[in-house]
């Protein structure tokens, strides 16, 4: 995603200027080129770019140090709060308000993932108890209503639709009407997807507006559209009153920077960004975690909120073990089940703040099909096996692949990997990097 493309590169920066011994101003101008170079094939906006490029650099070469930190803490605490402060510092809320009845419209061009934007926010809100319905508004699209009902009964929330209707105002008259009278909280009418030039769709959009008043407009923005997102934010804008934007698609393009950058010029709020395909895969955007993320500082509260929506128990004997590096393949496979409720392996292992600086690339790309692979392994050692994998010589290895039905390779890279996780686990205790400047920021 947009997010790892950008995070990768400035990550790798950062550990270049970890390892030195005395930060100077080369290494800090060096950096700053870096930054520069990652930001602009992303997309952002060059003027952006250098705003923020020289902010940090003026400040890593001529601020103060606060007590207790080195030069090179300082430029990273620097660049956090540099980052934050373009992407705005406060954290997006919900936009409900709690105890009535709350219409939430979304519109957008077609094909930025706005059907998929409902149904996600929806489950969202219905996930913090929110008692939410979805209306289709589109009566444009060829199977809009099929498919906003199939999404809709996957996030468990009810939708109003009749594809034999055409009058788009009518539907969601109606449809507000029903959900209203049944008590509903949030009540989401998710519309036709319109381009800013044509005059005849932005009309009906705001004549809906009108008919409906909702009490909140969600533009949804497509992240691969880069700083063309700028130019259609401002004509939906000025077409009818946009409370916030969702930026979509941020897991597959790198010129989700310039979307977001570009957004961040129009000095409208950002209230959600789409993180993946899957209807779970939405999050409230909030500045300081989005950048403790792109930094590697992890978001450790995104993993929490993640174990109470999965209702995941993770005792804290496992979570010690974990961090001390104290566990067995008897733990692993235990542990997978609950894991793969949060997500890919890889996404949460990236919430623990350091440990990105210290896992490679092939820790951090497990994904679930893999895991299953690992469980299957896994079933066919004996106990001994799992609680001492260091026994695992030969015979074992093949009597294990034939028994689980995978190849010898595939054990054999089961054990490189569990030893290479445990190992970086360890070394979370030995990090150069100092959490205890984001701290107020994480928890």
């Amino acid at each position: 995603m947009v997010l790892e493309k950008i995070g990768s590169t400035i990550q790798n920066s950062l550990k270049k200027l970890l390892k030195l011994t005395i930060v100077d101003e080369a290494a800090v101008k060096e950096l700053i080129r870096d930054i520069q170079r990652t930001l602009l094939q992303s997309d952002v906006n060059v003027r952006l770019v250098f705003e923020l490029s020289k902010r940090i650099e003026e400040r890593a070469l001529h601020e103060e140090l606060p007590p207790g930190f080195s030069r090179k803490e300082h430029v990273v605490k620097i660049l956090y709060e540099e980052f934050t402060r373009f992407l705005g510092e406060k954290p997006a809320k919900i936009p409900i308000e709690p105890g009535k009845r709350n219409v939430i419209m979304l519109v957008g061009i077609q094909g930025s993932g706005k059907t998929t934007t409902t149904i996600k926010i929806a489950r969202f809100l219905r996930k913090r108890g929110v008692k939410v319905a979805v209306i289709c508004a589109d009566t444009y699209r060829p199977g809009a209503f099929s498919q906003l009902r199939q999404l809709a009964s996957q996030a468990g929330v009810p939708v109003y639709g009749d594809e034999n209707i055409k009058d788009a105002v009518k539907l969601a008259l109606d449809g507000v009407k029903k959900f209203s009278e049944e008590g509903y909280e949030a009540i989401l009418v998710d519309t036709a997807g319109r381009h800013k030039d044509e005059k005849s769709l932005m009309e009906e959009m705001k004549n809906l507006a009108e008919a409906i008043k909702p009490d909140h407009i969600i533009l949804v923005i497509d992240g691969t559209i880069g700083q063309q997102a700028m130019i259609q934010a401002e004509a939906f804008n000025n077409a009818t009153r946009i409370g916030s934007i969702a930026v979509t698609k941020l897991d597959g393009s790198a010129r989700g920077g310039g979307a977001l950058s570009a957004v961040v010029a129009t000095k409208a709020p950002i209230t959600f960004i789409g993180t993946g395909e899957k209807i779970e895969d939405i999050e409230l955007f909030d500045p300081p975690r989005f950048v403790g993320r792109l930094l590697g500082m992890g978001d450790l509260k995104s993993l929490l909120e993640k174990v109470k929506e999965a209702e995941v128990a993770v005792p804290e004997k496992k979570v010690k073990s974990l961090l001390a590096g104290k566990f067995t393949l008897e733990d692993l496979y235990s542990e997978i089940e609950r894991v793969k409720k949060l997500g890919p392996l890889g996404k949460i292992l990236k919430m623990i703040p350091g440990l990105s600086f210290q896992l490679e690339d092939s820790i951090l790309k497990v994904t679930e099909e893999k895991m299953e692979v690992w469980k299957a392994i896994i079933q066919s050692m004996t106990k001994e096996e799992r609680e001492n994998p260091k026994i695992l010589n030969a015979s074992r290895i093949r009597r294990i692949a034939r028994g689980s039905g995978r190849s010898e390779a595939e054990v054999k890279e089961l054990i490189k990997q569990f030893e290479a996780t445990k190992k970086a686990l360890k070394s979370l205790r030995r990090r150069q990097l100092p959490i205890k400047m984001f701290e107020k920021d994480l928890f």
